[in-house]
């Protein structure tokens, strides 16, 4: 009996997949917040934001499966410090189903219902990622054992989750009692967003430390450059979705300053942002040059990158610059060629039973179930 249930398909399905349903949400959400006319494509919008919504559903009960039936290797997960960081993936999951649903699938499920469903998944995805921010670097800390070498950016993922809900969570403010509600939403946000910036600012130097000193990522893990591109991104889009809906929820000089903060942060980290991006992509090409098949890892090419569309959106919106529309839609039309890629490949690799099988030993002390090739 022990080995046929460690042959089961659902045994090696770890957190990781969940970055499947992030990538596609967010190219829902991030194609109805381009600062152009995109009325023609809103039916295209609605079927990713229902492939994505069906995803999350499936995903859930297959992690709830796995957990039941492989107690063991749920908790080897949670173990192997190169796994658990991809624990704060579900939270945003959550989270970008429930933006989706509100800014596009309000048109097919009606607009009451899509504001209940967000605030359901936005309040699970801001706990469980609240809780990932903090289990994940405890578990680092206790009982992980890391080297120098074995930094990666794939650590920043518990950290992201909380920006997530910075950036989702305006939404939900104008459908909030008036007062001391909505103020409360507005400020929580804030705190959100500084939580997860401040822990981005203590990671991202010992990343690129680890770059610098022990050189190229592993073929498989360098994908996972593009993660950087998350809290960059999102926090630009935090920010301008805050002060958008800052007059009605707090008072004058506050609402002017959230207003002149969006566009005084957002600028600034966009240009870093465009920075990592070309470093990113130049390592990238390296690695398909060095033989790099496709791995999981390829799904951070989409999400990260979504929010960067939605960050620029966002200064397009503020500032009524035309560079930053364009660049809105430039990275938009990368985003969709990324997700349809990644998609593509990993229903092949579903088919084959090549993703769901047991991971072949790696030799560096970052490989693991998250690192797949096939």
């Amino acid at each position: 009996m022990t080995t046929t249930r460690s042959h089961t398909p659902l045994r090696h399905l770890g957190p990781n997949w969940y970055a499947t349903v992030m990538g596609t949400a967010i190219v829902a959400s991030a194609g109805a917040a381009l600062p152009v006319g995109t009325g023609g494509l809103r039916g295209a919008f609605e079927a990713v934001w229902a492939v994505a919504a069906l995803a999350l559903l499936v995903l859930l009960a297959a992690r709830a499966v796995h957990w039941a039936r492989h107690p063991d290797q749920a908790r080897r997960h949670l173990a192997d410090p190169a796994v658990a960081p991809f624990y704060g993936c579900p939270a945003m999951a959550l989270l970008a189903v429930g933006g989706a649903t509100l800014s596009v699938g309000s048109g097919v499920i009606g607009a009451d219902a899509a504001v209940r469903a967000d605030a359901v998944l936005w309040v699970t995805g801001t706990v469980v990622g609240l809780g990932a921010a903090c289990a994940v670097p405890y578990l680092m800390v206790t009982r992980h054992r890391v080297a120098p070498g074995d930094a990666s950016p794939v650590w920043l993922l518990p950290v992201v989750a909380p920006m997530v809900s910075a950036a989702l969570g305006p939404a939900l403010v104008p459908h909030l009692p008036a007062g001391q509600w909505r103020e409360a939403m507005l400020l929580g946000c804030y705190a959100l967003f500084g939580a997860s910036l401040l822990a981005t600012l203590v990671i991202l130097p010992v990343v690129f430390s680890r770059l610098v000193h022990h050189g190229p990522l592993p073929l498989a893990l360098t994908p996972t450059l593009f993660l950087v591109l998350g809290p960059l991104g999102q926090s630009t889009t935090a920010v301008g979705n805050l002060a958008d809906v800052a007059p009605g929820a707090v008072g004058q000089p506050y609402a002017r300053a959230m207003a002149g903060f969006a566009v005084l942060y957002g600028a600034p980290v966009i240009g870093f942002a465009l920075l990592w991006l070309a470093l990113a992509t130049a390592l990238v090409v390296r690695a398909f040059r060095g033989g790099m098949g496709f791995a999981m890892t390829w799904w951070a090419f989409t999400f990260p990158l979504g929010t960067c569309v939605t960050g620029a959106a966002g200064l397009a919106r503020h500032t009524g610059l035309d560079a930053f529309t364009w660049l809105a839609v430039g990275l938009y039309a990368v985003l969709v060629a990324a997700w349809a890629v990644a998609g593509a490949r990993t229903l092949a690799g579903l088919l084959s039973g090549g993703l769901l099988a047991a991971p072949r030993p790696a030799p560096v002390a970052l490989g693991s179930t998250t690192v797949r090739t096939t």
